[in-house]
């Protein structure tokens, strides 16, 4: 992975892919690269770092090509790994991982082959380019080369001797979209979003030839079929950073609005239309990865306390070999921000074979998940450019515990109205100033640890990885009483305790865990609604946040930790919105 485009028609490409590449900068990546066609022969231009190393290939000529952006899977990065990668005749940009390349490519070196870079994707070019040499057409050796793979793939390939694109997908995300200026590829709509233009997305087992001002799309047969059409004038690109200096900033500054905007969605129809469902749930299993498992770890805590509803969250990458028992009546969650999560795309078809009826919470609308669930529930936090989850985890918020509202009144356990909290958001990032001010006890840490008890653990477990992901400082979130069984022999005088208290009943008792560490000469941070506790001597500064209830209380207390992991990075002179080695959309397992 991480980001494909693809262009053929009037225009010089190179500008074009460019430009498309430049949209999927925020997926996360280590190197860039495009391939041309002018006059029948294949240009490759490929750099390690970032896409402005390829800004000079603009005025290259040629009126097809391909382009993408890699984060490196085999092999390291470096340039002879970037994509394009070819063989022969063949040219090809891959999503996806090969799982049998290794036995793939030793058949190829039987034959005499040899390859020029680490990939599994180099593979894949050898294929195609020994079946386009049997007879010259592009469409049927993709084919053919695919019937061989086992793994996912995303593939837009280009080949001497043609004056076409041919795709292919299998589990990792593609679209081909068609306009005045030509045809496109691309692995995310944001890529070729504009207005006047038509996207089709490519199911499993499709492929796709691009000609000039043609897309044809074939079955895995390669029978001709019809995919819904997706008008892109309504597709909106990121309104660029602002008055921010950095992205993740503004996007945090954006989470009232991304509350506001998903709450109002789960009121007029998210869940409404799925009420005989939510009558009949008994059981609620959820799947997710990372920052979306913690706002399914969060909404645990809000729907068995409010609805009495017994919930399980699962790592997606784990559910499948968990052997999960699936009772009837359960409603199985999966929550992506991207909707194109490998491990939890996998985790949601599990599900609906053990007969569970499967709700996708997800940011994009036309994603594999929102195509894959049952029903879906979406979070409109707007587009996301920054690596690290933000805003889009505050609107996952509001979506599950909108959901947990909705199962709870259902069942007559009252009601829960949550139409405060856009207001209560913009509170707390106003009462989040002096947050700023922490981040020289923290630059300077050898590790950090994250406390809190019931709800407050979850928002302690976001907020370490959040300052993990930015700041590439070591540390962990802990339930509090759980400090004392073995990771209080790593606190320190270097080691910050942020501790989270937002449940008055479980205040005294955070606080033993407070005095515990300051004892072992810790500096503590305080997030809290309780004016009180900040007092304590033990406590070097606090965050006073606006009071609500305790299992809603991480929609607030989360904020001021996202506030602290951007400064920290700045402080360490990391890129907030570019953090080292991640993806933004993680389309492998």
């Amino acid at each position: 992975m991480c980001g494909i485009v693809g262009y053929l028609g009037r225009e010089r490409a190179a500008p074009v892919l460019l430009g498309g590449l430049q949209k999927l900068e925020y997926r996360g990546y280590d190197s860039a690269g495009i391939a041309l066609m002018h006059d029948g022969a294949l240009t490759l231009i490929r750099r390690r770092g970032r896409v402005s190393e390829l800004q000079f290939a603009e005025g290259f000529l040629g009126n097809a090509g391909i382009g993408h952006t890699r984060w490196a899977t085999h092999g390291a990065p470096c340039e002879r790994n970037a994509h394009p990668q070819r063989f022969g005749k063949v040219c090809l940009v891959h999503n996806g991982i090969i799982e049998n390349a290794a036995r793939l490519k030793e058949q190829c070196l039987a034959r005499g082959e040899t390859f020029s870079s680490e990939t599994d994707s180099e593979v894949v070019a050898h294929l195609i380019d020994g079946e386009y040499a049997k007879d010259g057409d592009l469409l049927k050796a993709v084919r053919r080369a695919a019937r061989r793979l086992t793994g996912s793939y995303a593939l837009a390939v280009l080949a001497e001797g043609t004056e076409e694109i041919v795709c292919a997908r299998m589990r990792s995300p593609l679209v081909v979209a068609v306009g005045q200026e030509g045809v496109f590829a691309a692995s995310d709509m944001t890529a070729v979003a504009a207005a006047g233009r038509t996207a089709y997305v490519l199911e499993d087992g499709d492929f796709a030839r691009m000609t000039c001002g043609k897309a044809e799309l074939f079955d895995a047969s390669l029978v001709p079929v019809a995919r819904a059409p997706v008008p892109l004038a309504a597709e909106r690109s990121s309104d660029g950073k602002g008055a921010y200096p950095h992205f993740m900033r503004k996007e945090i500054a954006e989470v009232p609005q991304a509350v506001r905007a998903t709450l109002k969605g789960a009121r007029i129809g998210g869940l409404l239309a799925q009420n005989k469902v939510l009558c009949q749930t008994k059981y609620l299993h959820i799947v997710a990865c990372g920052t979306a498992y913690h706002s399914g770890l969060c909404m645990k805590a809000a729907c068995e306390r409010i609805a009495r509803i017994p919930v399980q969250v699962f790592l997606a990458s784990e559910y499948r070999y968990a052997e999960p028992i699936v009772p009837a009546d359960t409603l199985t969650v999966a929550v992506s921000q991207s909707g194109e999560t490998a491990d939890t795309l996998a985790a949601a078809e599990l599900a609906k074979e053990k007969g569970s009826f499967v709700l996708g919470v997800v940011n994009a609308p036309h994603s594999s998940l929102a195509r894959l669930a049952d029903a879906v529930l979406q979070t409109r936090a707007g587009t996301e450019i920054a690596v690290a989850a933000t805003k889009s985890f505050n609107a996952q918020l509001a979506a599950l515990y909108a959901l947990a509202a909705r199962l709870a009144k259902l069942r007559g356990k009252g009601t829960y109205p949550l139409g405060a909290f856009p207001a209560l958001c913009k509170e707390t990032l106003s009462a989040c100033e002096n947050v700023a001010a922490w981040v020289p006890r923290f630059a300077a840490a050898r590790c950090v640890f994250f406390l809190g008890r019931g709800a407050d653990r979850y928002a302690a477990l976001e907020g370490s990885l959040k300052l993990k992901e930015v700041s590439y400082l070591p540390g962990e979130g802990y339930a509090a009483g759980e400090l004392k069984h073995g990771t209080l022999a790593l606190v320190d005088e270097r080691t910050p305790v942020v501790a989270v208290i937002c449940d008055e009943a479980l205040a005294d008792k955070t606080m033993n865990a407070v005095h515990e560490v300051y004892a072992r000469g810790a500096p503590v941070f305080l997030v809290t609604p309780f004016r009180e506790l900040c007092r304590a001597r033990e406590v070097t500064a606090s965050v006073v946040i606006p009071h609500c209830m305790p299992v809603f209380a991480p929609m607030l207390s989360v904020i001021p930790l996202q506030l602290l992991a951007y400064h920290t990075a700045l402080a360490v002179g990391a890129d907030p919105d570019k953090p080292r080695n991640l993806a933004k959309s993680v389309t492998v397992e």
